[in-house]
């Protein structure tokens, strides 16, 4: 395998179009020689398993048992990639063929579409490397600041409304809440407005579960009638109901990117919004245009239909690689934090919120410190 060098480096980085050109290709352009020639000497894959938080564990078990799955823990797999120069990335994903591929390669050949996958890792990496935060690797000149949404599955309405006041009290003024047939959206919005701020926005996620134009028109109205309800997820699931219900709601439309070509979705004014979903979760992106974080950015820049991203939303890591990306692509309207729901996010720094809005870390890579205790606390042995 040739030895890498400057010139055959950024005449790689020069392949990958224009974020390469821009921001990875700079940065490699400055960087000493020994970080240009690193090789990926080792990796490392922990698995760990995380309990749901006490609060919310009973209802969030029954939750997930009343849609016929048994999920008592949220499962996450940690990366480790470490250099012949001393360095260590941290991720949280990647399948062990690939990162066995990865052993004796340079970690900038995989800063490409192909391996999104091990994208987080190798930008944590390469930003240690480069003593850049990894959103200065994706563009010149991210955002400092971006907007979290807080996330809870379909709780009473009781228990929503503490979900809700906890969310605004650390900081939260945006919230994604499951809408599911056993409780009653309208019930559950006006408990959650009662124990919140003026400014407090919700949106409901259905994931298909009203499944016709008719009951997504019984429930909009009402819940559009309340102050602060801005959007209903998934209401439907086929072009054809989403052409029906077009004009007929005043909340916004989101649904997953995959589920309908985005090209048809932009021509006819369908939607106002894309769910990029989280991949960890066994729901991966898709469609005829865009596959990866870059391209779906590119697509909703051009198209002006945002996106709301989860694609790793569960742990302190996939925080941080979802705050990096949404720093560096305007497209990125939102970000979603699914994390609270859980026991620990297995970082040791604080996610902490001020205004609906999370300060983009910036130090070097992703900019969290993997908290080793809690990870071999919930490591699966």
């Amino acid at each position: 395998m040739p030895k890498p060098n400057r010139r055959r480096l950024l005449q790689y980085l020069a392949t990958l179009g224009a974020a390469g050109v821009t921001s990875m290709h700079r940065a490699a352009a400055e960087a000493p020689a020994s970080v240009l020639e690193m090789r990926i000497s080792r990796y490392e894959i922990i698995p760990t398993r995380m309990p749901w938080d006490e609060r919310v564990r009973e209802m969030a078990v029954l939750n997930w048992r009343r849609e016929n799955m048994d999920v008592p823990y949220s499962d996450t797999t940690i990366v480790k990639l470490y250099t012949d120069e001393g360095l260590v990335g941290i991720g949280d994903s990647g399948s062990e063929d690939a990162l066995k591929r990865m052993v004796g390669r340079s970690p900038w050949e995989y800063v490409n579409s192909e391996t999104a996958d091990v994208l987080a890792v190798i930008l944590d990496l390469l930003g240690k490397a480069t003593a850049l935060p990894a959103c200065r690797l994706l563009a010149p000149n991210p955002k400092k600041h971006i907007f979290q949404a807080y996330w809870s599955l379909s709780y009473p309405p009781d228990m929503i409304a503490r979900e809700a006041k906890r969310a605004a009290s650390l900081g939260y003024l945006i919230h994604k809440v499951k809408i599911r047939p056993w409780e009653d959206p309208v019930e559950q919005a006006h408990a959650i407005f009662s124990a919140v701020p003026s400014n407090y926005r919700v949106w409901g996620d259905t994931n298909h579960t009203w499944g016709s134009v008719g009951r997504t028109l019984y429930y909009a109205p009402k819940l559009a009638e309340i102050p602060g309800y801005f959007g209903v997820e998934s209401p439907l699931r086929s072009l054809e109901g989403y052409r029906e219900l077009k004009g007929k709601t005043p909340l916004r439309l989101a649904e997953h990117w995959g589920l309908m070509s985005p090209m048809l979705v932009a021509r006819e004014g369908l939607l106002d919004a894309w769910i990029i979903p989280g991949a960890n979760r066994g729901e991966t992106g898709g469609g005829s245009r865009g596959d990866t974080v870059f391209e779906q950015n590119a697509f909703a820049t051009m198209y002006n239909i945002p996106l709301w991203d989860e694609t790793s939303c569960w742990n302190g890591i996939g925080l941080a690689m979802q705050a990096h990306q949404a720093a560096a692509y305007p497209g990125i309207q939102l970000t979603i934090n699914a994390a609270v729901t859980a026991e620990d996010d297995l970082v040791k720094e604080p996610f902490t919120m001020k205004d609906g809005l999370y300060d983009v870390p910036q130090r070097p890579g992703l900019g969290v410190t993997l908290d080793e205790d809690a990870v071999d606390k919930y490591r699966i042995r």
